[in-house]
């Protein structure tokens, strides 16, 4: 791929930090985004996964993308919003209201999780967000969450929509449905990884960039990674793409985002490594393996 659509790059599903005793911690919310912004990220995503989004409450919700729109804003970088839920009329009621308050310059919205609609549901609740919602759309294909998987044909149908502008493809590996989608995407639509681990095989076959929780540690490195993709410096790309590869096997040894939590605890960044249940906070142990894996920087070297 040649051009760029308008979303690329890498993109930093920021955490939620908490107090001990579980309560949002704003300053250190704001701290983040503001250091993954000057450290080469091309924008930031509020309430993603990684924010442990369904367990906030709707003001929690809007002072996190408050303070992320006001980062991105300082920075002129974009702002995409995590709008996911299983009734479309509720889906499209939120991105009115995001929408309306002008912060987000997009939203990433799954599949309707757990209902399994089938194809043609997804295709024809994706065309009423598109129609009704009044944002721009980056589906989220996670179809290990969500148990809705989308065929490379359907993804072409969704791109074709008015206000889908791309994807975050999170499949959970690189099969002949990804190369398919990656040999002729919709013009002007982003494909962005999803999946850390395998960030830097997918920017090799011609993803745009990387919707990465990993990148909450290291993210000039993984900034890096893409960029030197862009560039066709294969031989660093692979290097630091097999080390940010073991960083994510790291921080991905008990879910999401509690190795993140944990370590960006250990470096001082956030109040707490604590995360609301039914999550569990990490292992020590998890911890301490992760750790030493995320004080790498990018040398000169592999910015040749």
């Amino acid at each position: 791929m040649t051009s760029h659509p308008a979303f690329h790059g890498l993109y930093v599903p920021l955490v939620t930090p908490f107090t001990d005793d579980l309560l949002l911690a704003p300053d250190a919310l704001a701290r983040l985004a503001d250091e993954a912004l000057e450290a080469g990220a091309a924008g930031l995503v509020a309430l993603g996964t990684t924010a442990e989004a369904a367990t906030l409450t709707a003001e929690e919700k809007r002072t996190v993308v408050r303070v992320c729109a006001a980062a991105c804003r300082a920075h002129g970088a974009p702002l995409v919003v995590g709008v996911g839920t299983g009734d479309t009329a509720a889906a499209i009621a939120s991105l009115r209201e995001l929408a309306a308050a002008g912060d987000a310059a997009a939203a990433l919205v799954p599949a309707p999780p757990y209902v399994r609609p089938g194809e043609a549901g997804t295709l024809a609740h994706f065309a009423a967000l598109s129609e009704h919602g009044e944002l721009p759309l980056l589906v989220y294909d996670i179809p290990y969450r969500t148990a809705q998987p989308l065929s490379a044909a359907a993804v072409a149908e969704l791109g074709r929509l008015p206000r889908v502008v791309g994807i975050k493809h999170a499949t959970g590996a690189i099969d002949a449905t990804t190369m398919a989608l990656l040999d002729s995407p919709p013009p002007g639509f982003a494909v962005l990884g999803g999946d850390d681990a395998v960030l830097s095989p997918l920017l090799a076959s011609g993803a745009h960039g990387g919707i990465v929780a990993s990148a909450n540690v290291r993210t000039a490195d993984f900034a890096e990674l893409v960029s030197l993709w862009r560039r066709g410096s294969a031989a660093p790309a692979r290097a630091l793409g097999a080390e940010l590869a073991r960083l994510s096997a790291a921080l991905f040894a008990e879910p999401n985002p509690t190795v993140v939590k944990g370590v960006l605890h250990a470096q001082g960044r956030i109040p707490s490594p604590a995360v609301r249940l039914p999550l569990l906070a990490a292992s020590p142990g998890a911890v301490r393996r992760a750790a030493p894996m995320a004080s790498g920087g990018a040398g000169p070297a592999r910015a040749a």
